[in-house]
């Protein structure tokens, strides 16, 4: 039992370490765009109709850093606002698949090539999903809900704080607020996907999640009862491919996963109606199966294979090293946010 366990802690340290200076430089990243992009400017400039609306809305909502609580109010916001049905829709869709963290450690997990395809399948979705609900969700323009019924968001991501300093805000955001929103999701999906290296025989569910759709829709199905983060959801992605799932099956994994949470789905059936929220739910198939298969097509044609933590040269001793003092202080950072949280609950939040 004691070996078991020190296995799932050395490949979890591993995976830590090998992930913890691009999460770090996303969180920062994070951090600045939160004082360039407020609500309030997703407000302004998607707050209209047409086409316009949803590529802005879609494009908009793959970087931004809204903490997980965060894209429902300010979705409900937007369509208060103005926003019609489908720029909401496509605002939905593709933020909660990905953001700046995320994708810095897609890159440092999974390489170049889904670094790059896991964005542009967010904003193919996005865009996806608004022309659906433009095309086949009558009432597309509706008056807005009652205040009373939209979803509110108590976070200090949503509040803005803008009496502190710019800088002092983005250092909050992306060093306190989002290492807090995201950490105990992402130790755990760190922690699964190290049990699953340690215990798990390599390719073992090959068969099932290997290629083809059959293997996307399992990994999909996979992903929809098991809420994660964008960010949180890439060690288990790691896991997935590690027993054998395709790039397209992982992909499957990391869209149905954080876009089908239960939050999301209620809000929507509250403030865009039944038939918008159906359409929602469609796109995130389609997309999670059609973006599967031409990123398993992609990477046969590129003839590069998936990369893993040790593809990275941290087996050496200098590796070794370098990616344990960064497990360090991405630790050190996880628990200074909780700390700085405890402290603003015993004492109140400035």
């Amino acid at each position: 039992m004691i070996e078991i366990a020190v296995k799932i802690a050395v490949e979890s340290w591993s995976l830590l370490g090998q992930m913890a200076p691009y999460l770090l430089l996303g969180f920062l990243v994070a951090g600045a765009l939160s004082v360039c992009i407020s609500p309030q400017f997703v407000e302004r400039h998607l707050g209209g109709r047409g086409f316009g609306a949803v590529l802005k809305a879609s494009l908009l909502g793959i970087p931004l850093p809204l903490c997980s609580c965060g894209v429902i109010p300010v979705s409900a916001s937007l369509r208060r606002h103005g926003a019609s049905r489908a720029a909401t829709t496509s605002f939905l869709i593709s933020t909660p698949q990905t953001g700046v963290d995320s994708i810095a450690v897609t890159y440092a997990l999974l390489g170049s090539v889904f670094a790059v395809y896991r964005p542009l399948a967010a904003l193919a979705a996005g865009l996806l999903g608004g022309l659906l609900v433009m095309l086949f969700a009558r009432r597309n323009h509706d008056p807005d809900q009652p205040e009373a019924d939209r979803p509110k968001c108590t976070e200090s991501c949503c509040s803005g704080h803008g009496s502190q300093n710019m800088f002092v805000r983005a250092l909050k955001h992306g060093l306190v607020t989002l290492p807090r929103d995201i950490g105990l999701p992402l130790l755990a999906g760190v922690a699964v996907a190290g049990a699953i290296a340690a215990l798990a025989p390599a390719n073992e569910w090959q068969a099932y999640l290997g290629s083809g759709v059959m293997g996307i829709v399992l990994a999909m199905a996979l992903g929809v009862p098991v809420y994660v983060c964008a960010t949180a959801s890439v060690p288990i992605a790691v896991g997935l491919i590690h027993l054998g799932a395709s790039p397209g099956a992982a992909l499957a994994f990391l869209i149905a996963g954080p876009a089908t949470n239960a939050a999301t789905i209620a809000s929507m059936w509250k403030f865009l109606g039944g038939r918008a929220m159906f359409l929602y739910l469609l796109t995130i198939a389609v997309s999670a199966v059609a973006g599967g298969l031409t990123l398993d097509w992609l990477f046969a044609t590129l003839d590069v294979g998936v990369p893993t933590p040790t593809d990275h040269g941290q087996h050496t001793a200098m590796g070794v090293w370098l990616s344990s003092a960064w497990a360090v202080i991405l630790l050190a950072i996880l628990a200074f946010s909780y700390l700085v949280k405890s402290h603003d609950d015993e004492w109140g939040d400035e």
